[in-house]
C-alpha cells in the first residue's frame, strides 16, 4: 500500500530513536543530552519553514522500473550502503580459489569485476536491461543473462561460487532463490549473501525513485529477520560459514542526508551510531557425507 512521508515526521523520528537510545545508556551518560533533543523537537515543531513542508505519498516501483532509473547515475553516487558493505563481501571473496562464479542480481556488475579481476570465470544476471548493459562494458569477458533470481537460466552444479549482493530485500519471500543459488553451486561450493539489514530499513532505508509523474515510490523492500535467512538457508540444505553484520561508520555528508544534518545532526548521529547496516551470510552446499546442512560458524 502507498504510504506518507513527512519533512517533519522524519526529523522527531530520528530525535525519537536517539532518545530511546539515550534511554538505553548509548550515549556514555551525558546528563544534558534529553534536554537537548527535548528543546530541538520544541524549536522543530514550532519552526515556520519546516510548518510550511508538504509531506507526500509515496508509490511503489517495480525493481525493473527503479533500477532502470538509477542505472546511469547508480556508480557515480556515493552510496554510504555500498562502502559498508563492499570491504566485507571483498575479503570473503578474495580469500577463495578462482572458478566459475555466478554474480546474481549482478546490476551495473560490481562484484563481477571484482571476481574477474581475482581470475574467475565470470557470469552474470539481472532482471534489468539498463544495468546489465553496464556490467557487460565493466567486464567484457563475462557472460551475462537477463533474468529473475527464482528462475536462474544456469546449469545445476555449474559454479564453484555465487554471490548475490544488496538485492533479496526487493524478493517476496527469501526461499526461491536460496534454492536457486543452491541447485546452481556444486557440492562444495560456496554462496555469498549481502543484503541491507533490517534496522538500516526502519532508519529510512527503503529506495525510493521519482516515478514518471514526478511522485515518489518505493521499491520492494522485505523485513528479513536473521531468523528469516536461517530458516530459508536450511530449508535449501545449505550450512552457514559466517555471519557479519557491519555497523554504520562514518558517512560522507552525514547520517540521515542533507535534511537531517541541516535540523538535527547530534540526534541522526546517534540515532544511527554503531548500528548494524547490512547483514552477510558466508554459505556453503555441504559435501555428500557432512554432518548437517545448519554449521553454524557466527
Amino acid at each position: 500500500m502507498p504510504f506518507h512521508v513527512h519533512p517533519l515526521a522524519w526529523l522527531l523520528a530520528l530525535e525519537g530513536v536517539a532518545l530511546l537510545r539515550a534511554q538505553a545508556g548509548d550515549i556514555g551518560g551525558e546528563e544534558n543530552f534529553v534536554a537537548r533533543r527535548i528543546a530541538e523537537i520544541r524549536r522543530l515543531c514550532a519552526d515556520p519553514e519546516l510548518a510550511r513542508r508538504t509531506g507526500a505519498v509515496v508509490g511503489h516501483a517495480s525493481t525493473v522500473e527503479g533500477y532502470a532509473q538509477w542505472a546511469g547515475s547508480y556508480d557515480s553516487e556515493e552510496n554510504p550502503l555500498i562502502a559498508v558493505e563492499e570491504p566485507q563481501v571483498r575479503r570473503i571473496l578474495a580469500a577463495l580459489p578462482p572458478g566459475r562464479a555466478l554474480d546474481a542480481a549482478c546490476g551495473t556488475g560490481r562484484h563481477a569485476a571484482f571476481l574477474a579481476g581475482l581470475g574467475h570465470e565470470v557470469v552474470g544476471v539481472d532482471s534489468s536491461a539498463e544495468m546489465l548493459a553496464l556490467a557487460r562494458a565493466k567486464t567484457p569477458d563475462g557472460t551475462f543473462h537477463e533474468a529473475d533470481l527464482h528462475d536462474l537460466p544456469i546449469e545445476p552444479t555449474s559454479f564453484d561460487l555465487v554471490v548475490c549482493g544488496l538485492a533479496l530485500t526487493h524478493q517476496p519471500a527469501l526461499g526461491p532463490a536460496l534454492r536457486e543459488f543452491a541447485k546452481v553451486v556444486r557440492p562444495g561450493g560456496h554462496i555469498v549473501l549481502s543484503d541491507i539489514h533490517v534496522l538500516s530499513l526502519y532508519l529510512g532505508g527503503v529506495a525510493k525513485v521519482t516515478g514518471p509523474d514526478g511522485g515518489l515510490r518505493a521499491m520492494p523492500a522485505g523485513r528479513f529477520l536473521a531468523g528469516d535467512y536461517i530458516a530459508a538457508i536450511r530449508e535449501a540444505g545449505l550450512e552457514i560459514v559466517a555471519c557479519h553484520e557491519p555497523r554504520w561508520g562514518e558517512v560522507p555528508g552525514g547520517h540521515g542526508g542533507p535534511l537531517a544534518q541541516q535540523w538535527c545532526p547530534e540526534a541522526a548521529e546517534l540515532a544511527y551510531r554503531d548500528t548494524p547496516a547490512v547483514i552477510i551470510w558466508h554459505l556453503r552446499r555441504p559435501l555428500a557425507g557432512d554432518s548437517g546442512p545448519l554449521g553454524l560458524n557466527m
